[in-house]
């Protein structure tokens, strides 16, 4: 994972809205120096600073137990983060109170407990975090450690992403895509899958093109399917890049020539080479050497040297989109 600040995390769950400017100011006052470290991946200095401040700093629990939960410069020991989450939630750290809502439904160094999570959901809403809600409407839904009750735990979930909250939507599109929880609703997966696409949520957006070259939830569109998959797959979504490949390779022949543009050609060919590069899927490797010998077949070999090195650029550094789409 790339290095993160602790806050930027913080932040993107939904809990800025919680952090009024004040407190938070008095809380990073000391911690200037483990947020560089942090933000550098320096995750040793970051974890002894934070340290120091931990006794009465409650976003200095909560960055020690983002260290220990995502194993940044140590081995992960969910056990750990869910102590310092815990102590952090008292302190009334709004996503701290969301994770440590999440330690007493799985049991991860707490006794499993539906009605102590559902505390910390609260608590967390109360905070500021709207996303909490959702997590709440999770249990309800999957009757998991509460009394299932679907309506209730919908209505959480969709006004949770009614409220912008991503992680809400993405929730909602997966069990009305599934139907095994809920009622399988095609139209409303896509919907939703929509909403977080436009967010820069790449499942999402890979999601959001698999339904829409397939004519799930609504008419086929394959030329926005492939602007969907391409996008997530521009920005290193590796299980968008044979989809992407595949769309090419069904694009509209040139009406002049009959065959493929040279530009879909050339696309066909790097996606097709970027998903060579990064499964080990038997069955799709299998369909990626059936492509590159029909490709192969018909590009021109002088093309082959600019079209790896862009390949190789897009997978050095696939944070950076544009290696592969120019």
């Amino acid at each position: 994972m790339r290095p993160i600040l602790w806050l930027l995390l913080l932040l993107s769950t939904g809990a800025s809205a919680a952090l009024a400017p004040s407190p938070v100011r008095d809380l990073r006052v000391g911690l200037e120096r483990a947020d560089k470290a942090m933000a550098d991946a320096d995750y040793r200095v970051a974890y002894q600073e934070y340290s120091l401040h931990a006794d009465n700093n409650g976003l200095a629990q909560f960055a020690l137990g983002l260290i220990e939960q995502r194993g940044w410069g140590r081995p992960a020991d969910p056990t750990a983060a869910c102590g310092w989450f815990g102590r952090a939630a008292h302190a009334s750290i709004p996503t701290a109170q969301q994770f440590y809502g999440d330690c007493y439904a799985q049991g991860i160094g707490l006794a499993v407990d539906g009605q102590a999570a559902l505390k910390w959901y609260q608590a967390a809403v109360n905070g500021g975090l709207v996303a909490a809600a959702c997590a709440a409407g999770q249990l309800y839904i999957e009757g998991r450690l509460v009394d299932k009750d679907i309506p209730r735990g919908l209505a959480l979930c969709t006004s949770t992403a009614q409220a912008q909250s991503t992680p809400a939507m993405m929730t909602l599109a997966a069990y009305y895509q599934k139907g095994s929880e809920v009622p399988q609703n095609l139209t409303l997966a896509r919907f939703w899958y929509e909403q977080a696409a436009q967010r820069h949520v790449h499942e999402a957006q890979f999601q959001l093109g698999l339904m829409l070259s397939e004519g799930q939830g609504g008419e086929a569109d394959p030329q926005n399917a492939r602007f969907w998959l391409e996008h997530a797959a521009m920005e290193g979504y590796a299980p968008a890049y044979l989809a992407t490949a595949i769309l090419y390779a069904n694009a509209p022949v040139d009406p002049q020539t009959g065959v493929l543009t040279p530009k879909d050609l050339a696309k066909i060919y790097m996606w097709n080479s970027a998903a060579k590069s990064a499964t080990h899927n038997q069955q799709q490797l299998a369909e990626i050497e059936r492509i590159e010998k029909l490709v192969l077949a018909v590009m021109p070999e002088q093309w082959k040297p600019e079209l790896d090195r862009r390949v190789a650029e897009h997978l050095a550094n696939a944070s950076k989109p544009d290696a592969i789409a120019q």
